[in-house]
């Protein structure tokens, strides 16, 4: 069957499909970019344009496109099991083998998994497991659970009230109660009168403070991301993360990780939890599961938690149609047998993952850029107008939209988070396609800086200003 035209599909996009997180009106003005093909960690779109995906998808497709091992695995399951469920007491063997792996990557005290069909549902599932929890221990009035400001963990109404994201409170929410967000570990916008480590703890002084606050006998669990991924690929300082733990052993409060992004190699261990040397009583599971190839998401349940659930809980009254899919199970499957054999999240820990970071920093010499970080495969770009002070562009210009379609134009995928640009490219990157989207990325910027100063936009370098 012939594929329609670029601009019938165009069309057709605009009148009948709702895009999520899109402005309709001005995608339905400027018309979809219209994806047709992809291999290795490039894609292409109906007009023959060939990009190198440096998002890998959404954050997800780590062992790039094109993978035939996981079309195989996917036919052969469908072929012989295309669906089933696990409810009514029964399973299948993709959901138990899936299960037995994953707790096996899992940090040691994470021996259960439950499976969702995506991350939102991952973190609804929290929600409903954290609370359940501590019912069960007998303290059904901890019910407070703590997040961070900025922080994304998915969309759905449980998802969207755990996240910190203002416009997305802004329509109906947050929906469900008794979750209040603190401070992110952002030392580039909102740390830079002290130290990163003073930062850091300071931050985590906000946890407490938090618990203290609402009463440590009502707060039931902590979340966050290990690296705040849709906020803007945000590292918390080195003082953050052991300054929490010890704020959360001190007042018993569940820590939740949400493994959505930096799970499965991102940050160059399994998890991002083990990079950071974090015992998380729960954590939420998606994307790089299947590497994208299809939709399975979980939540890897530690011991105590598990437990209770187990032997205190009786019927949970949870779950989803697709919960444990099995065709979606055997890919996810597939993908961590080949992430195993083929020593990929090593690669990123050893290999890519500090050649990344040695050219990455390099960009910080960009009259724009006043920070490039980065930690494994995520990375950031913080994109300023006066590089000693950190000063933004006035958000009129739009100057982080304006890069990424530069991008786009001159062949990158590369996201703005406001006028921070965000890189997470497949980890089967080699160093030379390091290069080349390094080499894109300072395009880019040169374009972007071009076209401000034609538009009579000044900024300042470390020694001077730019004029018009």
């Amino acid at each position: 069957m012939a594929m329609l035209s670029s601009e019938r599909l165009k069309a057709l996009d605009t009148a009948h499909h709702l895009h999520p997180f899109t402005d309709y009106k001005a995608l339905g003005e400027e018309g979809s970019r219209i994806i047709t093909e992809a291999d290795g960690i490039y894609i292409q779109d109906a007009e023959g344009n060939r990009m190198l995906d440096a998002m890998a998808g959404l954050w997800c497709v780590n062992l790039g496109y094109g993978r035939q091992e996981l079309v195989d695995a996917a036919t052969a399951q469908l072929q012989q099991l295309p669906y089933y469920n696990n409810f009514f007491k029964t399973t299948h063997p993709p959901a138990v083998e899936l299960a037995d792996t994953l707790c096996r990557l899992a940090p040691k005290h994470m021996n259960r998994v439950f499976f969702t069909g995506s991350g939102s549902e991952a973190n609804d599932t929290v929600v409903r497991m954290v609370r359940h929890y501590w019912a069960l221990k007998g303290k059904p009035e901890k019910q407070w659970i703590v997040a961070r400001e900025n922080a994304y963990h998915g969309s759905t109404l449980a998802g969207m009230s755990l996240g910190g994201m203002a416009a997305m409170h802004g329509q109906g929410g947050p929906a469900v109660p008794a979750i209040t967000h603190v401070r992110q570990p952002y030392w580039f916008t909102e740390g830079r009168d002290m130290s990163p480590d003073a930062f850091g703890q300071a931050c985590a002084d906000a946890i407490e403070e938090r618990i203290l606050e609402l009463g440590e006998d009502k707060v039931a669990a902590f979340i966050a991301e290990p690296v705040q991924g849709a906020g803007g690929a945000i590292i918390p300082p080195q003082s953050y993360w052991p300054a929490v733990k010890k704020v959360l052993a001190k007042y018993d409060i569940l820590l939740v990780a949400d493994e959505v992004i930096c799970g499965f190699g991102r940050l160059g261990e399994w998890f991002g939890s083990d990079h950071y040397g974090l015992e998380p009583d729960l954590m939420p599971i998606a994307k790089g599961l299947s590497s994208g190839y299809l939709p399975i998401g979980g939540v890897l349940v530690g011991d105590r938690v598990a437990q209770t659930l187990i032997e205190d809980g009786g019927e949970f009254f949870h779950g989803f149609t697709y919960s444990g899919h099995p065709t979606c199970a055997a890919v996810a499957l597939k993908n961590l047998q080949l992430m195993e054999a083929e020593g990929v999240v090593e690669r990123v820990r050893d290999e890519v993952g500090p050649y990344l970071a040695q050219r990455w920093k390099a960009l910080e010499q960009h009259p724009l850029v006043g920070e490039a970080r980065s930690l494994g495969l995520i990375g950031a770009l913080e994109i300023v107008a006066d590089k000693a002070t950190g000063k933004r562009f006035d958000k009129a210009l739009g100057v982080g939209n304006l890069c990424r379609d530069i991008c786009f134009e001159t062949g990158l995928v590369m996201r703005s988070v406001g006028d921070t640009m965000v890189i997470s490219p497949p980890l089967v990157i080699t160093k030379a396609q390091i290069d080349e989207l390094v080499g894109l990325a300072e395009a880019a910027l040169d374009e972007t800086a071009r076209r401000l100063q034609a538009q009579g936009v000044a900024y300042a370098t470390q020694d001077s200003l730019v004029q018009a």
